[in-house]
């Protein structure tokens, strides 16, 4: 897929479709008069004769409008001018890349990127169609027997800008485009089957991410190496299960010497609970809990196809939590790599189990802070629902980036309180600790665990249980937080 910056006038300009916004007030939106001349002012009489409102998200295909301009114009509502802004553009600019790719147009032009949008200047403006589109032309990795529809023929998008914008949103549609096939990546992984994704695919997904971006090496380690690592929190975790585990490490090199961005996911590639078994509905759902990890493969991903000038680390952790004779049980005592002893009192706390190990794996790269991301308690989707990315930090500085970051990037998060009483109620008479501490509060007992193992480090932690897939009949990965996170990475550049 290319994306591109446009700029000159409207009679220089050939495309098979101009994507043009209209309000509710069934007003061209700004900039787009320059094509409606071209057309001989069919748009403006349309719009005056009422067959378009103009409301947020409606889409309408004129097929053949009869002139140089274009091809095709599809008009796209936005909704009143009040309320015009970030959250609507973004709205707008989906329904548009949805409608674009059920039509034959092999290229097209959004002049959605040319008006003002208060709030959002030309870099974001075009970044966003070029997400949009990336998200619209997704295709799940389905295994069925069916022959597949035909993929959308659309080839190349481009963003109509002011001449004095060009350089933002040139770098607005690479970037959205980098964050559009990191996203991708992360959905494809999260929504293959279980069987299918195990840790040892992940393992050879990486080295193919790898031998397509000189700038990615990859590490997998296998279980012996892990057990030389005294991972024994990891390894507890995947005792159960007949699939072995891989340590899977992604070093991204974009910024010279300085230190990286640890980058750590929850790596589950199947979770029944263990011997603390899952009830049987939504089981099925399980598959998602390695979204984690599938963040962390986008965001590389994403860093790579974009060049970023800094450095990133990913460290994955993936296993399955299975019940079997030889599975952890309720009681067990394990020691983690830091050499802490864990009673694990609930075995589908296990997330926390294989993320601690990790962490500490992660000082050996003298990150400059370190993010782990994980679908990790239901608690959070019952305090945030499927809106907001919990976040916990103990750094003020890194918090309130990473909550920019998902403001920028309409992919929302909130910032949840980390402090010593939840770690209190996760007090044991026979470890260090215990791995759960409670109903109450679970989802920040679950962040206070982790916390006990980031002493001297600036750390934050992502919760993406609610955030990271949809279930029911519309089931599937979200993509996210990629695009959050990859705008706090590319703020750090």
């Amino acid at each position: 897929m290319e994306y591109f910056s446009e700029v000159r006038a409207v009679s220089r300009v050939r495309t098979d479709c101009a994507v043009v916004g209209v309000h509710d007030d069934r007003s061209l939106q700004a900039g787009a008069e320059e094509l409606d001349g071209a057309l001989g002012g069919r748009l403006g009489r349309l719009l005056r004769a009422g067959d378009f409102s103009g409301r947020l998200g409606e889409t309408l295909l004129l097929p053949d409008v009869g002139a140089s301009a274009a091809a095709r114009v599809l008009l796209v509502g936005l909704g009143s001018r009040k309320a015009w802004g970030r959250r609507n553009y973004r709205r707008a600019a989906v329904a548009g890349a949805q409608a674009l790719t059920k039509c034959a147009a092999k290229d097209a032009l959004f002049w959605l990127a040319a008006g003002d949008v208060p709030g959002v200047d030309a870099y974001y403006r075009a970044r966003f169609v070029a997400e949009a589109v990336g998200h619209a032309l997704y295709r799940i990795p389905d295994l069925k027997s069916a022959r597949k529809p035909p993929a959308p023929k659309l080839a190349r998008v481009g963003v109509r800008v002011d001449k004095s914008d060009a350089t933002a949103a040139g770098r607005g549609v690479e970037h959205g485009r980098g964050i559009a096939a990191g996203s991708g990546v992360t959905r494809d992984l999260a929504n293959l089957p279980a069987n299918v994704c195990t840790p040892t695919y992940l393992g050879s997904y990486a080295k193919r991410l790898a031998r397509e971006h000189r700038s990615v090496r990859v590490r997998v380690l296998a279980e012996a190496e892990i057990k030389r690592l005294g991972m024994g929190s990891f390894l507890s975790v995947t005792a159960g299960s007949d699939e072995p585990a891989r340590l899977i490490v992604l070093e991204y090199r974009g910024g010279g010497t300085d230190a990286p961005v640890a980058l750590v996911g929850k790596g589950i590639t199947f979770d029944t609970g263990g011997i603390s078994l899952k009830d049987p509905p939504g089981m099925d759902e399980m598959k998602f809990d390695m979204t984690g990890a599938a963040t962390v493969f986008g965001a590389i991903k994403a860093l790579a196809a974009i060049g970023a000038p800094l450095n990133a680390v990913g460290i994955v952790p993936a296993c399955e939590n299975m019940p079997s004779g030889r599975a952890t049980k309720p009681g067990d005592v394990v020691t983690s790599m830091a050499g802490l002893t864990i009673e694990v009192l609930n075995t589908d706390a296990e997330g926390r189990l294989v993320l601690c190990d990790a962490l500490t794996y992660a000082r050996r790269f003298k990150p400059d802070v370190v993010i782990d991301i994980a679908t990790l308690t239901g608690a959070c989707v019952i305090a945030l629902g499927a809106h907001v990315t919990g976040v916990w930090s103990n750094d003020d500085e890194l918090a309130n980036g990473l909550l920019q970051a998902g403001t920028r990037a309409a992919d929302g998060a909130w910032r949840m309180p980390l402090m010593e009483e939840y770690q209190e109620q996760l007090k044991s008479n026979f470890a260090d600790f215990a791995n759960v501490g409670g109903r109450e509060g679970g989802a920040c007992t679950a962040a206070g665990f982790l916390w006990k193992f980031t002493d001297g480090l600036r750390w934050a932690h992502l919760d993406i249980a609610g955030t990271a897939y949809l279930g029911g009949a519309n089931k599937g990965s979200t993509g996210r937080p990629v695009p959050m996170l990859v705008d706090y990475l590319l703020s750090r550049a």
